[in-house]
């Protein structure tokens, strides 16, 4: 199912995540960054991973000077690795009692121009960034979100898994798979939930593509158009966890035109 959202503003304690502890995968790079500090502004205890440990590091220390109070741990994670993942899950949950949510922000692209142009060997690369890490995250944190009453799975995607075009064979088609696991693990929730609906939700925001600051530093005649920017994604992540269970769970919340 698909859906257009609208974006969360609201920070502050108080709100669906005061108190709430989400896990963060991918947490070094410039979405990871600014939901980092989106959730810490929230009141949420923030658990962040991501194999660089170098970038891991500078995004927690940010969220730490801009939040003082907010208790935001790291820990590099091979997400690769399914015992090592799970590895992380069991540690978060038994370290803060529970967790309310994984955000999921592992990414990388790869493409050409033509479909013929298509090197195999990206495949390779985007079969373990977009689909592996979704499949060890899921599976790690699956009991743990079902033993909360606000657990949350967010998988941030793009228009192009579906509507893709020629020199994205390779991309689209992973994260095509990614959702599909995705809406999978809602199906269960969904299940599990019975006759009183989902306790838990697996939720996929879909944008064309993220723009940050270093971007835009980068390229400042270019216009974007139709891009998302990291702290509206951010607020789009935190907005998942003020709706219903059942309102979310199993569906494509748009931040871009869908067409």
């Amino acid at each position: 199912m698909t859906e257009k959202t609208t974006m969360s503003t609201g920070t502050g304690a108080g709100g669906a995540l005061d108190g709430a502890v989400v896990a963060v995968a991918g947490a070094g790079g410039p979405a990871g960054r600014a939901t980092l500090l989106r959730l810490a502004s929230a009141g949420a205890t923030v658990v962040a991973a991501d194999a660089d440990a170098a970038s891991l590091t500078e995004a927690v220390d940010a969220t730490r000077r801009a939040h003082p109070g907010a208790t935001v741990t790291c820990e590099t994670v091979d997400l690769l690795d399914l015992s090592a993942t799970r590895a992380w899950a069991a540690k978060a949950e038994k370290d803060a009692g529970r967790v309310d949510g994984l955000v999921h922000l592992v990414g990388g692209w790869r493409g050409g121009k033509t479909f013929a142009d298509t090197d195999l060997a990206d495949w390779d690369l985007l079969e373990k960034l977009l689909i592996r890490t979704v499949q060890s995250t899921s599976l790690a944190f699956h009991e743990a979100l079902l033993r909360g009453d606000r657990g949350r799975y967010v998988l941030v995607s793009a228009a192009g898994a579906s509507r893709p075009t020629a020199g994205n064979a390779a991309y689209a088609a992973a994260k095509a798979a990614a959702e599909a696991w995705t809406l999978a693990l809602g199906d269960d929730f969904r299940k599990a939930g019975g006759d009183e609906g989902p306790r838990a939700a697996a939720a996929i925001l879909v944008i064309k593509a993220l723009v940050h600051d270093a971007m835009r530093a980068e390229r400042p005649n270019a216009k974007f158009a139709g891009f998302t920017d990291a702290g509206e994604l951010a607020d789009a992540i935190a907005g998942v966890w003020d709706r219903p269970a059942g309102e979310v769970n199993g569906k494509r919340l748009w931040l871009t035109p869908e067409s």
